[in-house]
């Protein structure tokens, strides 16, 4: 589950996105109730398999993860997840020994935390660990597919014709939308592929990514590139590259 996050805010204002893998309703619902306290958006994944399904679909700030977890156990969500991406990972669980902690950290955990732990606690790790993530990226992670280039660190969408850049003025849907064509251009993404990726917050029809894509469709033709998203019949879309 993924906590409501208000629809149609401008990328730039948008919280952080926090992965907690719990099976427990319990202690899932008191971290996220934390968290979102402090700011932070949250979504929830009950076992090892859905955890791995949203890291790769919601790419998030970081991930909560439990050890003791149902289908797949947390040291093989943690090596998937680390097999993948750099995304931080703070480890709850209740073993603690040490052979434990030192094994979530030999796989890429960044922070351990022993249950039964203090709820504020795990916040002020999750911010301390996210703090010096961002410090650790502080170089510009760009995504280049002529005519576009996408600042993923900025959340910043341009376009770049006649050697001139033009700012996109993107809804966060519309750049989820965009980035996710641009990651893999000529693929055919299907319409409840692109809603489980960019849009997760609650939108459940197919026809709203049809709704999103018209308005960023619109948004490109102001600048001259509105062809450069194509229709596939009843598939999806893709992103057309140039001849």
């Amino acid at each position: 589950m993924l906590v409501p996050y208000p629809s149609e805010r401008r990328v730039a204002d948008h919280p952080g996105l926090v992965l907690i893998v719990e099976d427990e309703p319990e202690i899932a619902e008191i971290l996220q109730a934390y968290l979102a306290r402090d700011g932070l958006r949250t979504a929830h994944a009950a076992d090892g398999a859905a955890a791995l399904a949203l890291h790769q679909s919601l790419r998030p700030d970081l991930v909560l993860l439990d050890v003791q977890l149902p289908k797949v156990d947390g040291w093989q969500v943690m090596a998937g997840i680390r097999h993948a991406s750099d995304t931080p990972v703070i480890m709850l669980t209740a073993r603690d020994q040490d052979v434990d902690k030192l094994t979530g950290l030999r796989i890429g955990a960044d922070d351990y935390v022993v249950k039964p732990f203090n709820p504020a606690e795990v916040v002020a790790r999750v911010q301390a660990v996210m703090r010096r993530s961002r410090g650790q990226r502080s170089e510009r992670r760009v995504l280049r597919v002529p005519p576009f280039e996408i600042d993923e660190a900025r959340h910043e969408a341009l376009v770049v014709a006649d050697g001139k850049r033009h700012v996109l003025e993107l809804t966060l849907t519309e750049f989820r939308l965009l980035e996710q064509l641009l990651r893999a251009p000529g693929r055919v993404y299907s319409r409840t592929e692109l809603l489980a990726s960019c849009l997760p917050e609650g939108d459940a029809l197919e026809r709203t990514v049809d709704s999103h894509i018209s308005k960023l469709r619109r948004k490109l033709d102001d600048v001259g590139v509105g062809d450069t998203i194509s229709s596939v019949r009843g598939v999806g879309y893709r992103f057309v590259t140039a001849p």
